[in-house]
């Protein structure tokens, strides 16, 4: 059975002498503990992820993890408040309304998209789903609620572009930075002797700019296996992003272990056979502290 640990506050990677403090989050919840020791089997230096007592530890074993795999909105970024901006943005330039009676375009508050985004990846599917529960909206694009599955398509579609360029806008703004420590942590990986990768549900265009602009170009192209929404036709929780991912890395999905935000991911990953580690944001702390790891 894949492993599972649940961090809160502060991870540490160290490699011989060298120590990295990645710092995933400020909450302060108590994590919940699911699993055996993870190790790494290295023929460089001994690499070791490990938190006091709110960690687990990775050294050189005969449990051998062999690549580091990263989501990346939430973990690479907190980014969870961006979408929804940029949501709410793209509803207001096309004056989203699926209540006729309301003057006011569709918007998502942060309460209610913290639920959505743990429950339901990547951004059509969000948007199909609320649709379907709630109304098919009017709007700009079209004037009466689309009723056939091509219009329906067209709206969802033409939505999540221009929200993709909103988003893209915010991220270019140079306001937006990663998560403190996960720089480190990747080469820190790196330097062991480990594969990276990172795997997202977003929009291929929208992961390629954070990556570019957030971790840099040096690392992006030094990345083992970049994968994203567009890649697999099933969204997390699915696991084919992650059993695609190590297919493409060429190991085993038990000697990959995951770096996740979110039960979503925690799913797709633990169904997918590999070892995974939350580190939560102010968007997942409430669905991810009080999941139970054997039921994923």
């Amino acid at each position: 059975m894949a492993s599972t640990v649940i961090l809160s506050q502060t991870a540490t990677l160290s490699s011989s002498s060298t120590t990295t403090t990645a710092k995933f989050s400020s909450l302060t919840h108590n994590p919940i503990f699911h699993t055996n020791a993870l190790r790494f089997k290295s023929n460089k230096k001994p690499l070791s992820l490990s938190l006091t007592r709110k960690a687990l530890r990775v050294s050189a074993s005969s449990q051998s993890l062999q690549a580091l795999i990263f989501d990346c909105d939430g973990v690479i970024i907190e980014s969870e408040h961006l979408h929804r901006q940029a949501y709410n943005d793209a509803f207001s330039h096309f004056n989203v309304r699926c209540d006729p009676s309301s003057q006011q375009s569709l918007n998502w508050d942060p309460e209610f998209y913290d639920v959505l985004q743990n429950q339901i990846g990547g951004g059509k599917p969000k948007m199909r789903w609320y649709f379907k529960e709630h109304g098919w909206p009017s709007s700009t694009i079209f004037e009466n609620p689309p009723v056939t599955d091509d219009d329906q398509a067209k709206l969802i579609d033409l939505i999540q572009d221009w929200k993709t360029e909103r988003y893209q806008q915010i991220i270019k703004s140079g306001t937006v930075e990663p998560r403190p420590g996960v720089l480190r942590l990747m080469d820190e990986a790196k330097a062991a002797g480990k594969k990276v990768a990172v795997c997202s549900a977003a929009t291929k265009s929208s992961v390629i700019l954070c990556l570019e602009n957030l971790i840099g170009m040096e690392r992006f192209e030094g990345l083992d296996c970049f994968l994203a929404g567009d890649d697999v036709k099933q969204k997390k929780p699915d696991p084919s992003i992650y059993v695609t991912a190590a297919k493409r890395l060429g190991i085993s999905e038990k000697d990959c272990l995951v770096v996740e935000d979110s039960v979503i991911g925690l799913q797709a990953a633990t169904r997918a056979g590999m070892a995974c580690v939350i580190t939560y944001t102010s968007s997942t702390a409430e669905q991810v502290r009080i999941i139970d790891p054997c039921s994923t």
